[in-house]
């Protein structure tokens, strides 16, 4: 049977990784949606809108991705909440610790699929894009030569964020659960 000492150090394991999560997660949704805007602004505003032909696909999944973000950081703050729990007198089981931990696992893998379509989504027209460039002319020169813009670049550093948020999420997530079931 595990004593006070346990409980209290899993409450303060549970709150202080719940924390670290959350607001990991949380500047890097900022990020995120920063980059986001900046893509559709950026995307409207751009002349030649017609060239950026990689974007599309690769916002709308990114963008869904950064959905289950939202979920994920929610997920972060029932983390705390149960920190907080487990050091009260009514204490959660353990298989509500681990249903709500699992829940998290299931979240950010399902955001890191989405991101990492998302990810290729931009990747095969940013290929065909750099392999169209005629090398030995000036950027945007030529009629056929659809230079890779720096809005492309930053959508992708975008999706990157997106991607690192949800494996923070799971390493976290994973770690607590091994705490939850780890013996003394």
């Amino acid at each position: 049977m595990a004593d006070r000492l346990d409980f209290q150090l899993l409450s303060i394991g549970l709150r202080r990784m719940g924390w670290v999560r959350f607001w990991i997660q949380a500047f890097l949704g900022v990020v995120v949606v920063a980059i986001l805007l900046f893509s559709k602004v950026g995307t409207s505003l751009e002349r030649n809108s017609s060239k950026v032909f990689g974007l599309g696909p690769g916002i709308a999944v990114t963008t869904l991705a950064f959905l289950v973000l939202l979920y994920s950081l929610w997920q972060g703050w029932l983390i705390v909440r149960l920190g907080r729990a487990v050091e009260s007198d009514v204490r959660p089981s353990r298989g509500e610790a681990s249903r709500l931990l699992k829940r998290g696992v299931f979240v950010d893998l399902f955001g890191l699929v989405l991101a990492t379509v998302g990810y290729q989504a931009f990747a095969g027209p940013l290929f065909v894009q750099a392999a169209s460039v005629q090398p030995g002319f000036a950027i945007g020169a030529g009629m056929g030569n659809y230079a890779i813009t720096s809005l492309e670049i930053l959508s992708v550093l975008g999706n990157t964020q997106v991607l690192f948020a949800h494996l923070i999420g799971l390493i976290i997530s994973l770690w607590l659960l091994q705490r939850i079931y780890r013996t003394s």
